[in-house]
């Protein structure tokens, strides 16, 4: 067992159960959670989380900011999804600022630009996701269609923000700029074009067989703990 000072696994000289370390995999995945595992065959018997220099206790360098000095730091909370990390705190902020009369609160066409970018931020971050577990389970091929669209979605992020990871795009009170002449049709054609392939992910993962031979039965999540976990 680890113990609190030492934080890693005690290895026992002998013993059939292995020591290995999970991730990051890949220079690119800079700041990502590492895993050390204890492991009985393909059973892991114990797992130690390492959180990594993504996380950069920026709530000390927050506390000599602004609070609009404070958006871009959000951006970094979860690079994937940034917008949402923007929405989060401005929501907070707003809040905070909602018992003073003088604040008018956020412009509807704000709060619809808020939406809209959020939610294709939230499809791009899952597109992320499914992708890349399913290339580490072996399914090469839901990864590179999982791009494909993810980066038409980074590609209107470009055309409203000029950014395709951290947008600082949401502010306190509203958005940073208004939407581009023509985005909204950029949106509209998207969502025409990626709702047919939601069938096709299905079929390239959910079910793919590599998919479910490698996840069936492995580390079983019940229906009152996948809610109890949101």
């Amino acid at each position: 067992m680890a113990t609190e000072e030492s934080k890693f696994i005690e290895v026992q000289p002998f013993s059939d159960e292995m020591v290995v370390s999970m991730g990051p995999q890949h220079p690119s995945t800079h700041g990502v959670l590492k895993l050390e595992l204890k492991l009985d065959g393909e059973i892991v018997r114990e797992a130690i989380p390492h959180i990594g220099y993504l996380h950069r206790c920026f709530e000390k360098h927050a506390e000599n900011l602004s609070y609009p000095q404070i958006i871009p730091f959000t951006d970094r909370m979860d690079y994937i999804s940034a917008m949402n990390q923007n929405w989060g705190f401005c929501l907070a902020v707003e809040k905070m600022m909602a018992a003073d009369e003088k604040f008018a609160g956020v412009p509807e066409r704000a709060e619809y630009l808020r939406v809209l970018v959020g939610e294709l931020n939230r499809i791009a971050s899952h597109l992320l996701s499914f992708g890349t577990y399913g290339m580490d389970i072996g399914a090469f091929t839901p990864f590179l269609y999982a791009f494909r669209d993810r980066e038409k979605i980074l590609l209107l992020f470009e055309e409203i923000c000029g950014a395709r990871l951290t947008y600082n795009y949401i502010r306190i009170g509203g958005v940073s700029r208004d939407m581009p002449l023509d985005w909204l049709d950029h949106v509209k054609n998207f969502i025409d074009y990626f709702e047919p392939k939601i069938d096709e992910y299905n079929a390239l993962l959910t079910e793919n067989k590599i998919f479910i031979e490698r996840t069936v039965r492995v580390a079983v999540l019940d229906e009152d703990m996948a809610i109890n976990y949101g």
